[in-house]
């Protein structure tokens, strides 16, 4: 069985404002490589708390060897109060991932973990559920005991459904007591080509051109990473096209996509313009 890997936050939530904090101390001259007094001094985090706020931010994409990240600088330059939806996205991507960034993706998504396991196998096949249901169904994927996965879990759904988190992505909402999938205010055509340069780089390096299906399909994908079936994702792919990112082959199959970005940080870049 696989381990849940939700231990990095200890006993705090994800909250922006507590973020943002870190990532100013990680924009000065001595970034986070700092000792525990003068960190807690500039972001005025208790001790107990940089450490899990810096996991945070780093399991979010923004940090990076006690630094930003490239995507972080960025971030910083554009939204130092994490107040965009570019932003809320960008974080989603990185959390959906379980800590392990852009790499090479495990046999079967529990292996990077809850949170891997929560946007990657369960949330395609599940899109209305309880907290105890989603609970049911680790306890039969993790080790560890019911009691401790449903203290962790929560953090999942904190991060989600609250205003100080990444709720206004919608990519997981509430109601009563069902939590809901499938209306998310997805991101603008840029950030989703972001998504698709930096998962190309993963699965396709440096091909030119790869077949349609293989993204509408792709393991641990864009689709999923939106939370979108592949109907709507072709639509996104159409979106692509329209402004230039992408350039499909439909006349006769199979279909193609070609891609026609060249630095995957430029888009990042251009979604936070097209923003403004």
């Amino acid at each position: 069985m696989a381990k849940l890997q939700l231990y990095f936050n200890g006993s705090f939530a994800f909250k922006k404002e507590e973020i943002s904090r870190i990532l100013q101390a990680a924009s000065e001259e001595n970034g986070l490589n700092d000792t525990l007094p003068n960190l807690m001094q500039k972001t005025s985090l208790g001790n107990a708390k940089v450490g899990r706020i810096k996991s945070w931010a780093i399991r979010a994409g923004l940090i990076q060897n006690h630094r930003l990240s490239p995507e972080g600088e960025i971030v910083w330059r554009h939204d130092p109060y994490l107040e965009s939806s570019v932003t809320e996205w960008l974080m989603h991507f990185y959390l959906s991932f379980g800590g392990q960034g852009i790499q090479p993706t495990p046999k079967s998504p529990e292996d990077w973990g809850g949170w891997c396991y929560f946007v990657y196998s369960f949330l395609p096949e599940n899109s209305k559920f309880t907290s105890e249901e989603f609970l049911d169904n680790c306890t039969t994927v993790f080790e560890e005991e019911s009691k401790v996965i449903a203290d962790r879990i929560k953090f999942i759904f904190r991060t989600y459904t609250d205003s100080q988190a990444l709720a206004s992505c919608k990519f997981l909402t509430q109601e009563n007591k069902k939590y809901v999938t499938g209306y998310a205010r997805l991101p603008n055509p840029y950030l989703v080509g972001y998504f698709l340069a930096q998962l190309w780089q993963r699965d396709f390096q440096e091909e030119g051109s790869v077949l349609t299906e293989s993204i509408l399909n792709q393991k641990m994908g864009l689709a999923a990473v939106l939370g979108v079936k592949a109907t709507t994702l072709q639509e996104q792919l159409n979106a692509l096209e329209a402004y230039g990112i992408i350039e499909q082959r439909r006349t006769v199959p199979p279909f193609q996509v070609i891609r026609r970005w060249d630095e995957p940080l430029a888009l990042l870049e251009k979604a936070y313009d097209s923003e403004s």
